[in-house]
């Protein structure tokens, strides 16, 4: 099994004992679009609780990639996921925020879904 492959396996299993419902094609075609930074143990994580990081998802995920104009609807959408997640987990896998997002505003055809 690939690294990446690994990888997804361990996006997968976080979801799933989080009762979070997921598509394992989307959940590796945003993984794949996250590129090596998910073999950064700093940059796989998003920091719930750093106004800068939610920022940066906000401005470099929701509104560059998704294409989504930058509303109050964006940060809300952030926190409820963070929420989703739980916010004393300290494993926040970029990939798992980036694919519940993705869902949320119906973006899947950014990724070909």
């Amino acid at each position: 099994m690939s690294k990446f492959d690994e990888k997804v396996d361990l996006y997968k299993k976080f979801m799933d004992d989080r009762n979070i419902r997921s598509n394992a094609d989307l959940l590796r075609a945003v993984t794949k679009g996250l590129g090596p930074s998910i073999y950064k143990r700093d940059a796989e994580t998003v920091s719930g609780s750093d106004a800068k990081e939610l920022e940066t998802v906000k401005k470099n995920f929701l509104i560059k990639k998704l294409g989504l104009a930058d509303s109050p609807q964006l940060d809300k959408a952030i926190e409820e996921v963070i929420e989703r997640i739980g916010k004393s987990e300290r494993n926040k896998y970029r990939a798992v925020v980036y694919y519940m997002l993705t869902k949320k505003f119906d973006k899947e055809a950014v990724y070909g879904f």
